[in-house]
């Protein structure tokens, strides 16, 4: 990381500062972020920049080959596929820790997801960084191939709105209100014109759906979908008023095949220089050591059923080890230093987003998570400092 900035900016930190980016970020929109915040971004070198982006790249191309294809058709569990899968996802996102080998800092996968991220968010907390810190160079920046923040909406518009007019287009959560993903969301709204509607509040008519806008019934034509399948399938309770299954008149952005296609269930087919071992349980090799590796569910998010101690007594007692992975460990890096001695761990979320006609993804911005602790999710650092949510700054090209 680069130490000079780093050295200045903890010197002119002061939690009056935090103070001014904590109220920027949660009063800026209409909800505020439910989730930590860490007091600094982190700052990475030109050639760490280089070597997570051609990673990040190295990884997306190998989800387009014929032959990622053919493995990824058993990903998606027996009836949730859904009709009218696009020619490609919309969002990728590729997560790496950030590891320390050979004495310097290099990028090893952790996870990836054809699923949305905080596409919105990042750009609102990227300003109020700017807003509290001025110790931060305006020539650093966390988007990537010169991508500046009106090139940057304009392709998040491609990509969601689309040529639709945005009352058309909504952003679909279960409940998006008690969501604490809603900062996001409000982010989005106000970058795009899109609300957030919750799934029970459409109302379906023949293949159509249809919400309410300003107490006028507005006909739906794209879906910036956010609903995680792992979640509805634990709210047995919710009056659904049409299944993801149906047959239905609307656009999916992005359609949600690609969350399972391009998920966990990839690892065991992923082989670069910066991708770790991986396994279905039930493939687990007998000779392997069960201690290097994590046991992970290969359908949930943020962290849930992730066990760091697997023993091959839990493997066995697996109902559906085909649908568990087995990920060799890696050694997060203790590498930021903070103002009280001790110095934080970090994982970076390399984001891509695909408009429907383009040929190729964009990679457009990225996301941190910090931590101290052996989880690396917000929900697992609630009470430690510099720690949370951040974003990465590179100097810019």
């Amino acid at each position: 990381m680069d130490p000079e900035l780093r050295s200045r900016f903890n010197a002119d930190f002061t939690p009056e500062k935090y103070t001014v980016l904590l109220r920027c970020v949660n009063e800026t929109e209409k909800w505020p972020a439910d989730f930590r915040i860490s007091e600094t971004p982190i700052f990475i070198t030109n050639e760490f920049t280089d070597e997570v982006v051609r990673a990040a790249h190295e990884i997306v191309d190998l989800t387009r080959t014929p032959e990622f294809a053919a493995n990824s058709r058993n990903a998606i569990p027996k009836g949730l596929e859904v009709p009218n899968e696009s020619a490609h996802p919309n969002f990728l996102v590729v997560d790496f820790g950030i590891c320390a080998e050979g004495g310097r800092l290099v990028p090893r996968l952790i996870e990836l997801q054809a699923f949305p991220s905080l596409f919105g968010f990042q750009l609102l907390l990227l300003h109020c960084m700017r807003k509290a810190y001025p110790a931060i160079p305006r020539k650093w920046t966390s988007s990537f191939g010169g991508i500046k923040d009106e090139a940057y909406i304009e392709l998040l518009r491609r990509t969601i709105v689309n040529n639709a007019d945005p009352e058309n287009v909504i952003l679909l959560e279960i409940e998006p209100e008690k969501q604490k993903t809603r900062v996001d969301f409000a982010a989005t709204e106000t970058l795009l014109g899109i609300r957030s509607v919750c799934l029970t509040k459409i109302k379906k008519r023949g293949q159509q759906l249809f919400y309410e806008r300003d107490k006028r019934e507005v006909r739906i034509e794209r879906i910036y979908n956010r609903v995680i399948f792992d979640e509805l399938m634990r709210r047995p309770d919710l009056d659904l008023p049409f299944r993801f299954q149906d047959d239905l008149d609307v656009r999916w952005v992005g359609h949600p095949d690609w969350y399972f296609r391009i998920s966990k269930h990839s690892l065991p087919f992923l082989k670069t220089e910066h991708t770790s071992q991986a396994f279905f349980a039930n493939e687990f090799p007998a000779k392997k050591k069960i201690d290097n590796y994590v046991l992970k569910p290969l359908y949930s998010f943020a962290g849930l059923g992730v066990d760091l101690e697997p023993t091959r007594e839990k493997l066995s007692a697996l109902e559906n080890p085909r649908e568990w992975i087995l990920q060799k460990k890696v050694n997060y890096a203790e590498f930021v230093p903070t103002v009280d001695g001790t110095k934080s761990k970090a994982e970076i979320r390399m984001m891509f987003v695909w408009p429907e006609n383009d040929r190729e993804p964009v990679l457009v911005n990225n996301l941190v998570r910090m931590s101290h602790g052996k989880m690396m999710g917000v929900d697992f650092n609630i009470d430690k400092t510099w720690v949370g949510a951040s974003i990465a700054l590179h100097r810019a090209e």
